[in-house]
């Protein structure tokens, strides 16, 4: 009797021959840990993105528990030419949750490989494996009492560290460019053979979290936002707790203020005064964490009005622009930077709140707890904002200027009202860029909405491309078209690492637009 969900083979792959891998695969991990009943695999095939589940539909689900079982198993895709889908905690929500990016894969959920192997105290580093989630590693150094901070994603307690690094997330410490404070991959290519990159490729080496490059090409980052191997351990470095922590929030009353906040604030972020990501977040991402009942201020179809979200700050005192960001280092140099934040606030026009209990409340609290590394659920909230589970997040980039923010909200604000979306956004404020996470917010069990939150996304990305900005993560029902706004250049070289490194096309084809 087959247990192969109804349908959903890998491409090119028989019944029979699909079941003769399972049975191959179910002797290396064990059969509790090979998943192929429609019911089981439910978790596997959730999605938030604007296509049917089915676009996604994954054949099985496999949990290996060491690097050893990976090897072996990817040897049976290979014999088999089955394609597979790695996941580390499968929480990438906006961007495509743990569903394959084509139907027919089979999941590789890594969860089970949940260690943390190893934290250096004085060095300040941690090796995880791909199942350790922030909260895990959270409790784990308040365990230890070691005073050590890492950076984390908005909802992370049940994310994790390798895999928001893999696909290049960012979080908001002085340490949120997440890929720059890794050290050092170990990876299962898709032939089994495991290559440990920078300096511990090195047998005996005692320097692969410390020194990042090792000799010759560093390869790590072709390993981030790809399909090339499998990392199965991720080196990180964390960041010493400062003696001193001062959280802030700037609240401005007017969409226009956009620009004369980056545009002051970029000095200082750019010459590391504020060494965080200044995240500039508008009044409706901030509404529902704030717990506001979009129907009280909006009940009928459409996009909510302007003057509904003049009333939403009114009444729950929210800014146009919430500037959240914060000082780390001694009492003295926190006082002398202080004053530099103070002059900032009153010259453009913002309010000054450093309690999370004065203004703001759940909302303000969540992200001063972000800014120091403590993982949280606070940004969940968003999803209550529409109802209906459909969630997929725009991310382009612009330079750190104040222009093109205000350019960039306008531009989608009007594309999202056409379709009848809330412009729900925030500016993420790196060095010199910006990211502008926009969360399309719609209806699943709808199927106008369905169809209207689908092209609004495909508007959104072409309007934006043709104006020079690319975004810089996608959700996976949008890959190929993300990937083509980039040029064939990029694309073609991409294609001729997949076909060296993985001939047979198994690891995630169409992840991030590539395959052979």
């Amino acid at each position: 009797m087959t247990t192969t969900p109804r349908n959903v083979l890998p491409k090119g792959v028989s019944a029979s021959d699909f079941e003769q891998a399972l049975a191959q695969i179910r002797t290396i991990v064990g059969a509790d840990y090979v998943v192929a009943e429609d019911t089981a695999l439910a978790p596997y095939n959730k999605i938030m993105m604007a296509v049917p589940d089915e676009q996604h539909a994954p054949s099985a689900a496999v949990m290996p528990d060491s690097v050893e079982q990976i090897q072996a198993i990817m040897k049976v895709l290979n014999q088999h030419r089955i394609p597979v889908y790695p996941i580390s905690t499968g929480k990438n929500l906006g961007y495509g949750s743990a569903a394959p990016v084509e139907r027919g894969q089979l999941v590789m959920d890594l969860r089970r490989m949940n260690r943390i192997l190893d934290v250096d105290a004085d060095l300040c580093t941690a090796l995880v494996e791909p199942g350790v989630t922030y909260q895990q590693l959270y409790d784990y150094l308040q365990e230890k009492k070691l005073p050590l901070w890492f950076s984390c994603p908005a909802p992370s307690v049940i994310a994790g560290p390798l895999g928001n690094m893999v696909d290049r997330g960012v979080g908001y410490t002085p340490y949120g460019e997440h890929f720059l404070f890794s050290s050092g991959m170990e990876v299962v290519l898709a032939d089994g053979e495991v290559l440990r990159t920078g300096m511990g490729s090195m047998p005996g080496s005692n320097t692969w979290q410390v020194f990042k490059w090792g000799y010759g090409p560093t390869l790590d980052g072709i390993f981030t936002q790809s399909n090339y191997g499998i990392v199965t351990k991720m080196g990180m470095w964390l960041m010493p707790a400062p003696p001193d922590y001062r959280p802030f929030l700037i609240q401005y009353p007017e969409d226009a203020d956009i620009t004369k906040i980056v545009d002051a604030l970029r000095p200082l972020r750019i010459a590391m005064v504020i060494p965080n990501a200044v995240v500039i977040a508008h009044t409706l991402w901030e509404a529902p964490c704030a717990k506001v009942n979009r129907a009280d201020y909006h009940p009928g179809p459409g996009a909510i009005s302007d003057e509904a979200v003049r009333k939403i700050r009114k009444d729950h005192n929210l800014g146009a622009w919430n500037v959240y960001a914060a000082l780390y280092g001694t009492p003295e140099t926190n006082a002398a930077n202080w004053k530099i934040i103070e002059q900032v606030a009153a010259a453009t026009g913002g309010t000054l709140i450093t309690d999370s209990t004065e203004q703001g409340g759940r909302a303000t609290q969540y992200r001063f707890d972000l800014m120091k590394g403590k993982p949280n659920l606070g940004e969940f909230d968003l999803y209550n904002w529409r109802g209906g589970g459909g969630s997929m997040w725009f991310a382009p980039v612009s330079q750190a200027k104040g222009s093109e923010t205000l350019k960039q909200m306008r531009m989608a604000k009007d594309i999202l009202a056409k379709y009848g979306f809330d412009y729900v956004g925030e500016f993420i404020v790196g060095w010199r860029d910006m990211h502008h996470v926009i969360d399309l917010l719609y209806d699943r069990s709808d199927a106008e909405q369905m169809k209207k939150a689908h092209a609004c996304f495909d508007e959104l990305l072409h309007t934006f491309a043709r104006e020079g900005y690319g975004v810089y993560r996608a959700n996976t029902a949008f890959a190929e078209k993300v990937a083509a706004t980039y040029g064939p250049v990029k694309r073609d070289v991409e294609r001729r690492l997949k076909r060296a490194l993985d001939p047979n096309n198994i690891i995630a084809p169409g992840r991030c637009g590539i395959s052979i």
